[in-house]
């Protein structure tokens, strides 16, 4: 398993603990690396240090991400979602929102994390949701044509017919 995944398996054990335990502070992260078994730990300071980041970012920017997925999750409400499923999307849309990693491989780590801590069923519907996300922030990236000459076209014809006949 790469290093990343398992940093995104272990921000999304450390959500599920602030979930449950509706706590979200500083010391969320120092407790969950403190209880882990020596054979649990992580083998580099990166992992870890990524894992902390996604968590406590995710915690950090949580009513932002939250908005961004009620925009997608038609006829579920988040507090009703299974909290493994809200929390792999929330994790994933903190990184959409806050990283540069490429969306494809954050909905690909998403489901593989998916398939591993939830239902096939869970994979289809986070699949569904963060595709509909992804698209609407390549959406809202996607450079707008020039108003000007699409409001007014008749315009845009009589400046041309002036321009060429002079």
């Amino acid at each position: 398993m790469g290093t990343r995944r398992k940093a995104r398996e272990c921000a999304l054990q450390m959500l599920f603990a602030a979930d449950v335990a509706k706590n979200s502070d500083d010391r969320l992260a120092r407790t969950y690396w403190d209880n882990l078994g020596e054979s649990s730990l992580p083998d580099d300071d990166a992992t870890r240090a990524f894992a902390d980041n996604l968590t406590l970012g995710t915690l950090r920017e949580i009513q932002t991400i939250d908005e961004r997925i009620r925009t997608r999750a038609e006829h579920w409400r988040i507090e009703r979602m299974a909290i493994v499923d809200r929390n792999v999307l929330r994790l994933a849309v903190f990184e959409f929102l806050f990283t540069e990693t490429p969306h494809t491989v954050i909905i690909n780590e998403a489901l593989e994390i998916t398939r591993r801590f939830s239902t096939f069923e869970a994979t289809q519907f986070i699949n569904g949701i963060l595709d509909a996300i992804k698209h609407d922030l390549e959406k809202s990236l996607t450079p707008k044509p020039d108003v000007k000459q699409e409001e007014n076209p008749k315009e845009n014809s009589n400046e041309q017919t002036r321009a060429s006949s002079l």
